[in-house]
This record gives structure tokens, sequence and C-alpha cells, in this order.
């Protein structure tokens, strides 16, 4: 179960970075799209960003991991929201709800982990 979580974590984390740091261009333009402000863009990068290095951290501390998937499935919950408001099609919320029950998988299997 561990190996599997270690695999999820690392893949959130890599998903996270590539959108936020290789394709950032693409979320100027999102956030454009649903119309919020710069400053508000600015604090949900942080904010992923953080919490992508708090699963790759939680790989060996399992109360890091539960935090980083719980902020990432939080924050992508409020992504779903964004994308339904703004009426787009499925295939361009699939990643969000995608990454937000991976994330929640973390945090499951984690709080299993460290139960035992």
């Amino acid at each position: 179960m561990h190996d599997l979580s270690v695999f999820i974590q690392a893949l959130v984390a890599a998903s996270i970075f590539f959108v936020w740091v290789v394709r950032y261009d693409n979320i100027i333009q999102e956030f454009k799209n649903y119309g919020l402000p710069d400053s508000v863009r600015d604090l949900v990068g942080i904010l992923k960003l953080t919490f992508a290095l708090l699963l790759l951290i939680g790989i060996n501390r399992q109360p890091f991991a539960v935090l980083g998937g719980s902020g990432i499935a939080l924050l992508m919950a409020c992504a779903f929201v964004c994308h339904l408001r703004v009426k787009n099609p499925p295939i361009k919320f699939l990643p969000c709800v995608t990454l937000l029950v991976l994330s929640l998988g973390i945090v499951f299997i984690n709080l299993q982990l460290a139960k035992v």
C-alpha cells in the first residue's frame, strides 16, 4: 500500500509542478477566463506548489502527505467549481477531477498507514 501511495504522490506532485512551472502561460490564460485577479492566481500557485512539495516530503512522513493531499484536494474542488462556473466542457475539467480523486486517495491511504 505504501508503494502505491508513493507512486500517486509523485505523480500528483509532478503534475502540479509541470502545469504551474512549465505551462504557466496556460495558467495565466485560464485564470483570465475565470475572471479571477492575478493575486488569486499567484496565491493558488504558491499553495499548489507548497502542497505538491509536502506530498514529496510525505513519502517518508505520512502527516505531510495527508496535509499535502488535503490541500491539493481542496484546491482541485475549487478548480472544478470554477470550470463549472464558466461552463467548460468535461474534457477541460477532467484533469482537476482526476487530481481531486488521486489526492483524496493519498489522504485515505496515508491515514490508513498511520494507523498501522
